[in-house]
């Protein structure tokens, strides 16, 4: 079985005007989100290999919420940061591990949760977690066919 595990970033802070995109924190919306959703999803029971994150505060500070409710160290991965669709799923797989999270930006997370649900994923919110399995242990396989289930959880 291979599972993708799609995060978008938690709510981000605009109160610096000045400050690079790339340092935005989280605001607390972000961080009172973002706990809650990690332990929601690790409460479902799913079992997860890795968390790929973007180099973005943002996404870094999610991550480690995720990565402590599965006891896994979040990798950073500075392509991750605003990344398109193909290239997340390329991360994911290139893992080489069966159950992968990724927790990076829009676009292209929506591009691609929106394209693995056939459409039924229309916008991947902030701290939105869209999780898709397929029946296969071959990355391959599962990047190029359609994934047998998904569920998808929002703030």
């Amino acid at each position: 079985m291979t599972t993708l595990v799609l995060v978008r970033h938690a709510k981000s802070d605009w109160g610096d005007p000045g400050l690079d995109d790339h340092d935005r924190p989280l605001n607390a919306r972000g961080l009172r989100d973002a706990p809650a959703l990690a332990a929601r999803l690790a409460g479902t029971g799913i079992r997860l290999e890795a968390i790929l994150s973007s180099t973005a505060l943002r996404a870094r500070t999610t991550a480690s919420f995720f990565a402590e409710a599965f006891g896994l160290d979040a990798e950073l991965d500075g392509d991750l940061y605003g990344a398109a669709a193909a290239t997340l799923l390329r991360a994911a797989a290139d893992r080489g591990v069966p159950a992968v999270m990724v927790v990076a930006h829009d676009p292209g997370m929506t591009a691609l949760a929106e394209r693995l649900s056939g459409g039924g994923i229309g916008h991947m919110p902030t701290c939105a977690v869209a999780t898709f399995v397929w029946a296969t242990d071959d990355w391959d396989v599962a990047t190029a066919t359609d994934p047998e289930q998904w569920s998808f959880d929002r703030p």
